[in-house]
């Protein structure tokens, strides 16, 4: 299988390089573009086929293979050897690899019908970097996942640090963040290259930028949930270089989703877009190399220094390759640049909580990295420690949610003062009675971040949730039912907005528990011996006893704790310390083993919605270990059987004698010389049980620190809602090519320009205004994309921000008439051309057809046709035109346009209707 292994790993890379090379020198073909396409699903293939054979390797204890040997053995659980893989350095490098085939080939599918000029680029980027990775597991030394060596019978085990379930979950979730953030940024130089810089690289790749900060986001806080419940050091977060790297790209790519909305709807800050993607993938990369060269010290890194100096090298070429890019298009970036209309606007929000992410950035990034900027200038190595990143930390934390309540609240282009006051009086006022509460009744006026940070939390979730109100309310006003029936289709039909406001209260609350658990925590350490009581925040700690648990490769030195408030029973808590025996080459057989190998702590814990209680143990092992000591010298001497031993120790030497002779006895004698072993450690056990002596416990209450992983998972929630497709607005209809894409963007922020108008955010006079501008825009984009143009009626949408619910009414009108509606146009069914005219849409029903075809007479358009050529028609819709006349028409959607109409009449019902008639509700 290691062999095989070997080929497909191979082949995958040569597969990689050419599907990159392909792309690009023959990007003027489609049919090599679409090889160079169906080449990386290629790699996805061969690269799953290689991740099989691992985890088979892994499941079947195939310790031929240098990864198992490593990383598992027989006892190992089978979960964790499932999991096994990506402790290594070569199992994480083969799913870095895998992850990128599996997001390119996804992204490549998703915009095979656009970005014609930016794909090949894109592919290029991706699938180069596909093999940059693929080749690091050939080439460099000691990370090919297939490297086989001698059979062991067994192999070394996972390290007992990382089992634990979230470890089988934390790492993919890391590297799937860090890989899919590829996509936006191969797009991103694709479009650089191109010079096509406006925002469609954007709507191809934000779904992949949302879910890379989705997946980065859950790696991040499953990582801390591991090292709050396993590692028993009593934190979640200890500023660890590579919890910074992660945490980095977070942060940028945080910044990033926001910003490209400014791009998107106001065609602004292109070039800080183009930084930032640059910025966040450079970052991630960082990350990969910081856990593999050791450069800096860190629990998570691995050990070998072997792939970092190519890491370094493609840092290197990608900041400064993208940067010359950047520098050497600031013409076509700023081509169409506008400005900001109004400092009381949503895009100077978005801009201020850039520059606070991305100075979050930079504070974390210079105390990681002042370890190496200290040796540069000292000589010595400096480390800042976790009160230093606080402390700089915290405020723009703040700040940062702050502004998170302020930005939903306010309109895009311009705000009055009259809507910001009615916008901001509810949540102004939920936030001063949260201070005043807090300042009375508790002891927040003593810590003033944390207490800032409750009242710009309360200010931000207050908002959201007026929103999500207006939002509702509005649509009940114009459609009928139930509060709670607007509410859910009000969030379904505005997936994005809503989704991203539901994330903000995810932050928001996360960091309310993290607030109220570093600021009010209580850390103490005591002492206790079996049957004693000790005080902590006002609740009763006993030791009620200890309890050992010995077998071949670990010690587990337990304790019972009671917990009592007032006399009350609130819980018993079980924790423990396991030393565990090294494995491999370390190992020596000894007893003395056990206090030489790794050693973990089980962590009691009672979690509750105000406080959890945290309590692990660390036992005094000074007598045990001095037993053991005495026990091997007195299994040394049973061995040799000198005189004076038991007969069962002549027995044991005359066994090993044989064994020396016979290697089949070999097994028979180890396990002989390791139930001694038991033996004794079982007896020094009880001895410990029998006359115990103190240990120490850390007791930690942590208030509200459960609101923490509460809010990560909103937050997930709340990005899953954001990042799940949308339909189009015609029903059934999916956004398939770039004028979709377009119009569909400008719908949207129609639509968004209604619900900030239905809330109250803008007033009448600016909605007037912003509405003209918009439909105006919508007019062009439809010239744009070959529709066409529209001197009639005007473009009219629905009401109280729910234009998607209404349809357009029946075109009758002379010239270029629009009917824009989401729904039906009713009338006949058929289109005719009298005459000398033409009926440039020849299509059967469910059909194409491309080209111009003729009807010298009566011509008709079947239903369900689409028809390249002068005029389009999808859906139910047919058009009609009397004279010398052409009918080009676009009837998107189940729309009918009835009527006659003089000269080139156009009905397109995937817009937002004017017609002579009123608009019907759906």
């Amino acid at each position: 299988m290691a062999s095989v292994g070997g080929v497909l790993l191979a082949l995958a890379f040569f597969v990689a390089a050419a599907s990159a090379i392909t792309a690009v020198v023959w990007r003027h073909d489609d049919s090599r573009v679409i090889l160079a396409r169906r080449g990386v699903y290629a790699v996805f293939g061969l690269l799953l086929a290689c991740i099989v054979i691992i985890e088979v390797s892994f499941a079947t204890n195939e310790f031929h293979l240098n990864i198992v040997a490593e990383h598992s053995s027989i006892e190992t659980p089978m979960f964790y050897k499932l999991a096994a893989m990506w402790s290594s350095q070569e199992g994480s490098l083969l799913l870095w690899a895998f992850v990128l085939s599996v997001a390119a080939s996804l992204a490549l599918y998703s915009t095979r019908h656009k970005l014609r000029e930016i794909v090949p680029w894109a592919t290029a980027v991706m699938m180069g970097i596909g093999a940059f990775f693929i080749g690091l597991m050939l080439f460099a030394p000691g990370v090919n996942p297939f490297h086989t060596i001698p059979t062991p019978k067994d192999g070394i085990g996972l390290n007992p640090l990382l089992q634990h379930p979230s470890m089988m979950i934390h790492p993919p979730m890391l590297y799937s963040g860090y890989v899919a953030w590829t996509v936006p940024f191969a797009f991103a130089i694709g479009a650089l290259i191109t010079r096509r810089v406006d925002s469609e690289w954007i709507r191809a790749t934000r779904r992949f930028a949302l879910i890379a900060w989705t997946f980065l986001g859950f790696g991040l806080l499953l990582g801390a949930r591991w090292s709050y419940s396993e590692l028993g050091w009593g934190g979640y977060w200890a500023w660890d270089p590579v919890e910074n790297a992660a945490l980095m790209p977070w942060l940028l790519g945080t910044a990033f989703l926001h910003s490209i909305m400014v791009q998107e709807k106001r065609s602004m800050l292109k070039v800080w877009n183009a930084t930032l993607i640059v910025a966040t993938f450079s970052m991630c990369l960082l990350g990969t190399f910081l856990v593999r060269s050791g450069v800096l010290q860190s629990i998570h890194a691995f050990g070998e220094d072997t792939v970092g100096p190519y890491l370094l090298a493609l840092i290197g070429v990608v900041v400064i390759g993208s940067t010359c890019l950047i520098v050497s298009r600031l013409d076509d970036l700023r081509s169409d640049q506008k400005r900001i209309d109004s400092l009381l606007s949503r895009e100077s929000v978005f801009l201020i909580n850039n520059l606070l992410l991305v100075g979050m950035v930079v504070v974390i990034a210079w105390g990681t990295f002042f370890p190496l900027i200290s040796e540069l200038f000292t000589g010595t190595k400096s480390s800042l420690a976790a009160p230093w990143f606080d402390k700089y930390t915290t405020p723009l934390a703040i700040l940062l949610v702050l502004f998170t309540g302020i930005g939903p609240l306010l309109a895009w282009r311009r705000v009055t003062w009259a809507s910001a006051k009615r916008v901001f009086r509810i949540p102004l006022a939920v936030a001063a009675v949260t201070l005043v509460v807090l300042w009375v009744f508790t002891d927040a006026a003593h810590k003033p971040w944390a207490l800032a940070l409750f009242t710009f939390a309360a200010f931000a979730i207050s908002g959201v949730l007026q929103e999500f109100y207006n939002g509702a309310h509005a649509r009940q006003k114009t459609s009928g039912g139930s509060f709670a029936g607007a509410l859910i289709a009000v969030t379904a039909r505005n997936r994005r907005r809503y989704g991203g406001y539901i994330a903000h209260i995810g932050v928001a609350v996360l960091l309310i528990g993290v607030a109220a658990s570093s600021s009010f925590q209580t850390n103490e350490n005591v002492s206790m011996k079996p049957g004693e009581t000790r005080i902590v925040d006002g609740r009763e700690f006993t030791y009620e006893r200890p309890y050992v648990k010995v077998d071949s490769e670990k010690y587990t030195f337990g304790a019972i704790v009671r917990v009592s408030e007032d006399g009350k029973y609130l819980t018993t808590l079980e924790t423990s310390r396991r030393f565990f025996r090294p494995t491999g080459a370390a190992a020596t057989g000894g007893l003395a083993d056990y206090f030489s190998g790794e050693a973990t702590s089980e962590v009691g814990l009672k979690t509750g919605p105000v406080r959890d209680i945290w309590v692990v143990v660390n036992p005094n092992v000074q007598e045990v270990q001095h037993q053991l000591a005495v026990a091997e010298k007195g299994l040394k001497t049973c061995i040799e059987a000198g005189p004076g031993t038991p007969s069962q120790c002549k027995d044991l030497r005359n066994l090993m004698r044989a064994a020396a002779a016979e290697p089949s006895l070999q097994p028979k004698a180890l396990e002989q010389i390791e139930n001694l072993q038991l033996l004794s450690a079982e007896r020094i056990a009880r001895g410990y049980i029998n006359e115990p002596t103190a240990a120490t416990f850390k007791v930690i209450i942590n208030p509200l620190v459960l609101w923490m992983w509460i809010g990560g998972i909103i937050g997930l929630i709340g990005a899953l809602i954001a990042v799940w497709p949308a339909r189009g607005r015609r029903k059934g209809a999916m956004v398939r090519t770039e004028a979709d894409a377009l119009k569909e963007a400008k719908y949207r922020e129609i639509r968004d320009a209604e619900l900030d108008h239905a809330s109250g955010k803008l007033s009448d006079e600016d909605y007037a205004i912003l509405d003209a501008e918009l439909r105006k825009e919508a007019v062009e984009i439809l010239d744009a994309v070959g529709v066409g143009a529209g001197t009639g009626e005007e473009v009219r949408v629905g009401r109280a921000g729910l234009p998607s619910d209404y349809i357009g009414g029946n075109g009758n009108g002379n010239g270029n008439g629009h009917a824009n509606g989401n729904g039906r146009a009713h009338g006949n069914g058929n289109a005719h051309a009298n005459g000398n005219g033409q009926a440039n849409a020849n299509a059967n029903a469910n059909g194409r057809a491309n080209g111009n075809g003729q009807a010298n007479g009566n011509g008709q358009a079947n239903a369900n046709a689409h028809a390249n050529g002068n005029g389009q028609a999808s859906g139910n819709g047919n058009a009609h035109a009397n004279g010398n006349g052409q009918a080009n028409a676009n009837a998107n959607g189940n729309g009918r346009a009835k009527g006659s109409g003089n000269g080139n009449g156009h009905v397109d019902g995937n817009g937002n209707g004017a017609s002579s008639e009123p608009a019907e509700r759906d």
